[in-house]
């Protein structure tokens, strides 16, 4: 079965009820795997943090303006979510470095996150429901005002109209890279 993508164009605060099973069917009717990409602020409270680490750390998430994906696979497998985690933020960088020139710096990723320039661009979480396994990503469009040295898209040389693109761009990639997957593993025999 084919990973659903969506682009919501209109504007949604992420404060962590969106990672609760089934979000993209209740608030947008894709029932099934998906990946779904939005444009908002990030406030997350301690309360609702997923990252246990993050909370010891009294470490609510903020981000005025942010690219969000969130990511539901109907499976139970929260370390096969995890590699589908860092196969989506390899991704990521590979469109985004498909830009270098135009950035003129160089993207690194570690584990889970992207950073320039040792200023973080993104941040990232899987975790599991009863019925599912979820991602979400957030990249920052912009560093002003984040509580942590921070790198953002709009500041290294994106245009806003860009960004819809780029959401766009990204939810294609995992989901064709999804597709290549399930195929790789069904056009094989098996051996003794």
């Amino acid at each position: 079965m084919k990973v659903q993508s969506l682009f919501i164009p209109e504007q949604i605060t992420y404060d962590g009820t969106q990672l609760s099973a089934h979000w993209a069917y209740r608030t947008r009717g894709l029932a099934g795997d998906s990946i779904v990409a939005f444009r908002g602020p990030c406030r997350v409270s301690l309360e609702k943090m997923v990252d246990l680490a993050d909370v010891l750390a009294q470490s609510p998430l903020y981000g005025p303006d942010m690219l969000h994906l969130i990511i539901e696979h109907f499976d139970l497998d929260l370390e096969k979510t995890i590699f589908r985690q860092r196969l989506l933020i390899c991704l990521i960088k590979e469109i985004l470095e498909v830009e270098q020139e135009r950035i003129a710096r160089r993207i690194v990723r570690d584990g889970d996150d992207l950073y320039v320039d040792g200023h973080k661009l993104s941040i990232s979480i899987a975790t599991i429901t009863p019925v599912s396994t979820m991602i979400h990503t957030g990249l920052n469009l912009t560093s002003e005002n984040v509580p942590v040295k921070a790198a953002g898209l709009l500041e290294l040389g994106w245009e806003e109209t860009e960004i819809p693109v780029l959401a766009q761009q990204i939810c294609r990639k995992y989901s064709e890279e999804l597709q290549t997957i399930r195929f790789a593993r069904c056009k094989v025999r098996g051996v003794s």
